[in-house]
């Protein structure tokens, strides 16, 4: 059974859990969030996609 989930749900996971468990403040939570959306539409963001995929094709190609 292959589990499918979207990188922003697990994302917004370990941002739930950082600010719950960690001690992250919302206020870092959102600068955090502000930077990802100011990458988004930088010249950057096809590499960061480029090696996001290319990550998320290693760790989906492990069979445990």
């Amino acid at each position: 059974m292959a589990l499918s989930i979207s990188a922003v749900v697990l994302l917004a996971i370990v941002v739930f859990l950082l600010v719950r468990k960690s001690g992250l403040k919302a206020g870092h939570a959102v600068v955090c969030m502000l930077l990802g959306f100011y990458l988004a539409s930088s010249s950057f963001a096809p590499t960061i996609k480029d090696v996001t995929t290319n990550v998320a094709g290693v760790l989906g190609g492990f069979h445990f």
